[in-house]
């Protein structure tokens, strides 16, 4: 369908560096408080349920969760579950039809 949808947790008092740097990413807060800093710009933003943002720059981020954060995510192209983040801390672009690949 050109997308892949993430129900995703992130647990209180942890800071994750993300990269989506072969990826766009949409995403909605559904219960939380935390806030996304892009490391670019320096900009923080604020989440908090009922929030949602946009990454369609390939932005570096981190994204602190102050509470247990649960995150509804949309990635385009769709993740195959099969990603392990590289060296730089992003996954790579799979094109491999999961269905054949073992």
């Amino acid at each position: 369908m050109g997308f892949s949808f993430h129900d995703t947790v992130l647990f209180a008092g942890t800071k994750t560096f993300i990269w989506y740097k072969h990826h766009l990413e949409a995403v909605y807060c559904i219960e939380g408080q935390g806030e996304m800093e892009e490391i670019e710009s320096g900009v923080v933003h604020e989440i908090t349920a009922g929030t949602v943002y946009a990454l369609n720059g390939h932005e570096k981020h981190w994204l602190k969760a102050e509470t247990d954060l649960r995150m509804v995510c949309v990635f385009n192209p769709p993740l195959t579950g099969r990603e392990v983040h590289d060296e730089d801390g992003a996954y790579p672009l799979l094109t491999e039809d999961p269905e054949l690949v073992p």
